[in-house]
C-alpha cells in the first residue's frame, strides 16, 4: 500500500557564490528525489543577514512540497543536498554564511522536539525571511488548500512582517 501523500514547507537560502544557480540546483535535486511528489516555489527575495551581520545578502524562498517520505527522511535528503553544495554545517559559526541553507519549517501533521528536529520550526515566526515568502507562496498556490494550513495562514495574516532588509528579487533570464 502506498504511503498518503502530506505538505511541507522548506526554507531555501544561500549567501555565497553563485547563489541563485546553487539553491535553482537544489530544487532540481529534490524534484528528482524518490518520495517526492511536486514542488512549488514561492518567490524569492533578497535579504539583510540575520544574527552575524558582517556578510554577504541571501537569496531566500520557501518551498512547499508533496511527499510520501517522513519528517526524518526528508531532513536526511535537505542535509544530503547541502553537502553536495558544499555546505559543512560542522564547520560553520551558527547564522554565518553558507553556500546552501535548507530548512525543514512545517510538515503536515507533524511535530517534533528532538535534537535533530524540531517541527515547526522554532524561530520561523521570528523572521521575515521566512514569513515574507511563505504568506506569498500561501496567497498564490492553489495546491496548499488543505484545513491543515489554515491556522498558518491565519497566523500570517495577523503577524506583522516587516519589509526591512527585504526585497523582492528576479532571477536573471537565460
Amino acid at each position: 500500500m502506498a504511503a498518503a501523500s502530506r505538505q511541507a514547507f522548506l526554507g531555501v537560502g544561500a549567501n555565497l557564490g553563485d547563489r541563485w544557480r546553487t539553491i535553482s540546483a537544489a530544487l532540481t535535486q529534490l524534484a528528482k528525489t524518490p518520495g517526492i511528489l511536486a514542488v512549488e516555489t514561492s518567490a524569492v527575495f533578497e535579504t539583510a543577514p540575520v544574527g552575524v551581520t558582517e556578510q554577504p545578502a541571501f537569496l531566500n524562498l520557501i518551498s512547499g512540497i508533496e511527499t510520501t517520505l517522513t519528517p526524518e527522511e526528508l531532513l536526511a535528503i535537505l542535509l544530503t543536498i547541502e553537502r553536495a553544495a558544499g555546505r559543512q554545517r560542522d564547520r560553520e559559526t551558527r547564522w554565518g554564511p553558507r553556500t546552501l541553507d535548507l530548512d525543514l519549517l512545517l510538515f503536515e501533521g507533524e511535530t517534533r522536539a528532538s535534537p535533530e528536529l524540531t517541527l515547526p520550526h522554532p524561530r520561523m515566526w521570528e523572521r521575515a525571511f521566512v514569513l515574507a515568502p511563505l504568506k506569498e507562496l500561501l496567497e498564490r498556490s492553489r495546491r496548499f488548500d488543505r484545513a491543515y494550513w489554515r491556522e498558518v495562514r491565519e497566523r500570517l495574516a495577523a503577524t506583522p512582517i516587516s519589509n526591512e532588509g527585504i526585497a523582492p528579487w528576479r532571477p536573471p533570464t537565460t
